[in-house]
């Protein structure tokens, strides 16, 4: 017969196996979560092959005209953003008010009103109000990403998209841009300024121990929440 010894052995060895179980999947699904980090909508969009309809010109495809070197004008190509972001953003607003009011009664000294003492029917007030406030928020980004084109328009506008991941020893570093951007606004290098795109959307975000060093913990955020100060 088994001994209660060699039971808790047993016991403790299918305890540490679980375990193991446990971490190699959260491990597994750790490792799937990191490869498709990536966002979908800033996917490079598919190149599909020319309609066979007899033209030359696709529309949807975009068009490159010889003198036009190596800028992106069609679907898939790519071109360099360079991200030149610089805000900044001041306000104040200061309000005074000032109220002040005196009303005084000399009584007589004779007659039936004469128990009155002049302080009696002497009042006044004063009403003073200063209000302050103050807020100044500035913004920068300096960078270059590369993008593709996802679509191109009727007028010859495209939509570019795209992403970027450094992954470094102690955290991830995300970089996703989209926006439309004009064939005019294309430099000679296939390089266009993001103050140039239209409807411009800049994400930069960060993953990691640096990232989670650099905020707050649940705990903390939670009572943070619920203070009222």
């Amino acid at each position: 017969m088994p001994t209660r010894r060699s039971s808790r052995r047993a016991a403790v060895a299918l305890a540490t196996g679980l375990a193991t179980v446990l971490f190699i999947s959260a491990a597994e699904a750790r490792n799937k979560d990191r490869v498709s980090e990536y966002a979908p909508s800033y996917a490079p969009a598919p190149v599909t092959a020319p309609v066979a309809n007899g033209s030359i010109f696709q529309v949807s495809q975009g068009y490159a005209p010889l003198t036009s070197g190596t800028r992106a004008a069609m679907v898939g190509d790519v071109l360099t953003i360079a991200l030149v972001e610089r805000t900044l953003a001041s306000k104040s607003a200061t309000q005074t008010a000032d109220r002040a009011g005196n009303i005084g009664l000399t009584p007589p000294t004779t007659g039936p009103l004469s128990f009155f003492s002049p302080s009696d029917v002497n009042m006044g007030g004063n009403s003073t109000f200063n209000g302050k406030g103050q807020a100044t928020q500035s913004n920068a980004l300096q960078g270059e990403i590369s993008v593709t084109v996802a679509e191109v328009y009727p007028n010859g506008t495209m939509l570019v998209r795209g992403e970027k991941l450094v992954r470094l020893n102690r955290g991830d570093e995300f970089v996703q841009f989209s926006g439309l951007v004009r064939p005019t606004d294309i430099g000679a290098d296939n390089r266009v300024l993001s103050t140039r795109v239209a409807d411009a959307r800049i994400n930069y975000t960060g993953k990691g121990e640096v990232a989670r060093a650099s905020r707050q913990g649940w705990m903390q955020r939670f009572f943070s929440m619920l203070s009222p100060f």
